[in-house]
């Protein structure tokens, strides 16, 4: 009994039941009016075209416009309110004088290494515009003095993780989409507190969506009590909004300024296998030693005082001249991606990759639902030669979402990308390797929610060693997997693939 009352009054239960019940009262509403005011119907059908308009003449892409333009045209009289709700970005003034100033201090302390992209230009001119591009639009220099270690598991982060976590001096920040207390949180938060007690600053930020299930109510206010700053993104109000689309996605640790980790690792059991939730989780990470770390030292500073509306002097945060090294093995850029400045970078660094590339692209990503562009720039790849390689899961985690990632299957196999399903359970990771010169490892995911909604976050690598790292990685995994062919495609029940067509058409709204 007490387990079902603690259920019934799970915040994540209320949540969804105020969340259920305006929508009901919405529908209620909207029905009652049309019955009772032709006026309102009349309205709600000009809102419905003006929508359309709206959004044809948009910036979205193609796919999360047509995904939208349907659901209005059929449902005509509904449609158009629940865009305005849900699918707008538009920003009050308020907000937008707030990320202005994370711009512009994002831009001031990052200020750009002329130097780097120099060298760069005279080793490679494809390489450098690839770099300027991130440059320019995340506020992210590169860097060639940084060394990189890619850690190709959870459990393989986590002891590297903890190793650097207890040689902090200055600070420690850890800023993550999922934090769940057990083994991996508990031991790491042992850590911090010895560290709180040591004169450290220790902060932590966690997304309030993704640990709404995880953490009980108020922890941020046990972790404040135990000595660590803490701060909830964006917290979960349960009120209709399009603010609930925004979420922070990313996985960043910064120690002192000068190491730093990021990926696909969150902190829960489940990514260090420490029990089996969807077969064997695979996911990757990447740590930063050097200059680069600075790079994450400023994004998680930014949103930090973002989200508590702050003004710190970053340059108080800076590594110490004598804790960096002068040398390094390639180049690093970490950047940011942003969805309220209507920029994808992250969709852009993945298309920069893939139409550049000239022998082949091994991607890993546990979801597979791209739009358009997105399609076009690997099938093209394939068609000129390219080979091309993708790694999902077999076990999925979201069984509606992997029934559109299996949608794509059918068009990038007639196009010549080769799809593998990793069999032993759950691949988490977010990488890319190309030509064994580029990599990419972070957070950003090959699905709508990444490319344009979230905060993301990831790592560009040209010519580093850990470039090696990631592709030995991908060709050992690749043993794991089972290739899916068109003969399994030819195989799929007829109610299976037009469900999965029905579902792709939706995929940018899910």
């Amino acid at each position: 009994m007490r387990k079902l009352f603690n259920l019934m009054f799970h915040r994540a239960v209320l949540t969804a039941m105020a969340l259920f019940v305006q929508i009901t009262f919405l529908i209620v509403i909207i029905i009652e009016f049309r019955h009772y005011f032709a006026f309102f119907y009349a309205g709600s059908i000009v809102l419905s075209i003006v929508a359309v308009v709206l959004i044809i003449n948009s910036d979205m892409t193609s796919g999360y416009k047509i995904a939208w333009m349907i659901p209005i045209m059929l449902f005509p009289i509904f449609g158009g309110l629940f865009y305005i709700f849900f699918g707008g970005k538009k920003l009050s003034k308020r907000v937008r004088r707030k990320m202005n100033s994370v711009e512009l201090k994002l831009k001031e302390a990052l200020a750009e290494k002329g130097t780097t992209i120099d060298a760069l230009e005279s080793e490679c001119s494809s390489a450098a515009n690839q770099a300027k591009y991130i440059q320019d639009y995340a506020y992210s220099p590169p860097y060639n003095n940084t060394l990189t270690k890619y850690l190709p598991s959870g459990e393989a982060k986590f002891k590297v993780l903890k190793e650097e976590l207890r040689k902090a001096k200055r600070y420690i920040f850890m800023e993550y989409f999922i934090i769940e207390e057990g083994k991996m949180w508990g031991e790491i938060l042992e850590i911090l507190e010895a560290k709180v007690a040591e004169g450290v600053d220790v902060r932590v930020m966690y997304d309030d969506v993704g640990c709404i299930t995880k953490l009980p109510k108020g922890y941020d206010k046990l972790l404040e009590s135990k000595g660590i700053k803490c701060a909830v993104f964006n917290p979960f109000a349960p009120v209709l909004s399009s603010r609930l689309n925004n979420r922070n996605h990313r996985k960043i640790t910064v120690i002192d300024g000068h190491t730093g980790f990021t990926g696909g690792i969150n902190l829960a059991d489940e990514y260090i296998n420490e029990y089996e939730k969807f077969g064997h989780w695979k996911d990757t990470a990447i740590m930063l030693k050097g200059e680069a770390a600075w790079s994450l030292s400023v994004m998680f500073l930014s949103l930090w005082d973002y989200v508590n509306e702050i003004d710190e002097d970053y340059s108080l945060f800076k590594p110490l001249r004598e804790e960096l090294q002068d040398f390094g093995d390639g180049y690093v850029q970490p950047f940011a991606d942003n969805p309220l400045d209507e920029e994808p970078v992250g969709e852009s660094v993945y298309l920069n990759l893939i139409n550049r590339a000239n022998k082949y692209v091994y991607i890993t990503t546990p979801y597979l639902i791209i739009d358009t562009e997105m399609v076009v720039a690997l099938s093209v790849a394939a068609k000129s030669g390219v080979d091309v390689k993708i790694v999902t899961p077999h076990i999925a985690d979201k069984k509606i979402v992997h029934s559109m990632t299996r949608s794509y299957y059918p068009i990038l196999l007639r196009n010549g990308i080769k799809i593998y399903e990793y069999t032993p359970g759950f691949i988490h990771a977010k990488s890319f390797v190309v030509d064994d010169e580029y990599g990419v490892v972070g957070t950003i995911n090959m699905d709508y929610r990444s490319l344009y909604l979230h905060y993301e976050c990831g790592v560009w690598l040209y010519k580093t060693s850990s470039v090696d790292d990631i592709k030995s990685d991908f060709l050992d995994t690749l043993k794991l997997c089972r290739e899916y062919t068109l003969e399994d495609v030819e195989k799929t029940p007829i109610y299976k693939i037009v469900g999965r067509s029905v579902m792709r058409v939706l995929a940018p709204l899910m």
